[in-house]
């Protein structure tokens, strides 16, 4: 049993619960034992008595009771194991890395979270990314399951919670590479449908998908939301088919592949969103193209842009495509050297 201690937030724990701190101070003391030592008034923040999911700032004095010594303590915490091929593939997914943050390349299939029958994803495989340091990194925005490309994590509180913020307040520039069924008539636009979350799911959001509208009737429906792609047409299979890069100037749910969908071009591969009934301008291939051509999603998160919180400068990330989009690419002789790294750069 140890005795009483007092520690002090450190300034890269802010923006933090208090028994959140705390687990990652004392993993051995379980979530009750926090609550019932916060209700006694043994857990105390600058002397005076707080809740368990009181929020804490950098400098406070925390006051931490005797606690059962680690080593004695029943096994209420164990640090998920991830198998050794999982792990070789995050260090591999790695492509960037420095004190602060860390970027990899998202392989397609891989969810980004936990969820409704997913125990494998990059949350939990983030162990094998700490790099030394006592936390495992954290993620800071997200992919959907079957897009590949970049993704950021936080080695710290204090980063991920200055992450947040640029990707909240839009500081960030995403481009995404994909393949659509058919050709956009304009070189380049802009779509701007509401989207709303279709009904009749379940309650953790299987199936979810996204319903698109116009943008006069946002205000009129409940729970939908304004969004707004950008997109260039970077190359065209006569009118069959067409490589694009897209923008998503709002960050919603499946936004990409609603939008595109909606534009009568959709993603390659997707089949939520662009199964065989799905019509396009082209000749109604819908999502599937047949013969070589992978039937995995063709969309992918080909770079990202930032000013980097802790040093100032700006970071520009780029992504390799996965194996079946480069199989794709390489077949239709689609060369990343002939297109602008951002076509959209002129405009901006």
């Amino acid at each position: 049993m140890s005795g009483v201690q007092t520690l002090i937030v450190g300034a890269d724990e802010a923006d933090q619960r208090l028994d959140r701190w705390f687990r990652r101070h004392f993993p051995q003391i379980s979530q009750g034992q926090i609550e019932k030592y916060c209700r006694k008034g043994e857990i105390r923040v600058d002397g005076g008595r707080v809740k368990a999911a009181s929020r804490i700032v950098p400098g406070q004095s925390v006051r931490v009771p005797p606690l059962p010594d680690e080593r004695a303590a029943a096994p209420l915490y164990v640090r998920k194991t991830i198998s050794d091929d999982d792990a070789q593939m995050m260090l591999d997914s790695v492509i960037y890395r420095d004190d602060h943050l860390i970027a990899i390349n998202k392989p397609p299939g891989l969810p980004s979270q936990g969820g409704s029958k997913q125990t494998r994803h990059v949350d939990g495989l983030a162990e094998a990314l700490r790099f030394g340091l006592e936390d495992k990194p954290r993620l800071v925005h997200r992919l959907d399951k079957d897009t590949s490309g970049i993704l950021l994590l936080a080695r710290t509180q204090r980063m991920a919670s200055e992450l947040t913020r640029a990707f909240r307040a839009r500081d960030t520039r995403k481009l995404y590479w994909a393949a659509v069924a058919g050709v956009p008539p304009r070189r380049m636009g802009t779509i701007r449908y509401g989207l709303v979350k279709a009904p009749g799911h379940g309650s953790r959001g299987e199936g979810e998908k996204m319903l698109c509208l116009h943008p006069d009737d946002v205000a009129n429906t409940p729970d939908a939301k304004h969004a707004q792609t950008d997109y260039a047409v970077l190359s065209a299979l006569a009118k069959r088919l067409a490589w694009v890069a897209l923008v998503p100037v709002t960050g919603r749910t499946h936004q990409l592949r609603a939008h595109m969908a909606e534009l009568g071009h959709p993603i390659i591969g997707d089949g939520k969103y662009g199964g065989s009934g799905q019509e396009n301008q082209g000749d109604g291939w819908g999502a599937q193209l047949g013969g070589e051509i992978s039937r995995k999603l063709h969309l992918h998160a080909r770079s990202l842009s930032l000013t980097h919180p802790a040093t100032g400068a700006r970071l520009n990330l780029t992504a390799p495509l996965p194996d079946h989009m480069a199989r794709t690419w390489s077949y239709f002789d689609w060369r990343a050297a002939d297109v602008p790294a951002d076509p959209f750069e002129d405009l901006a």
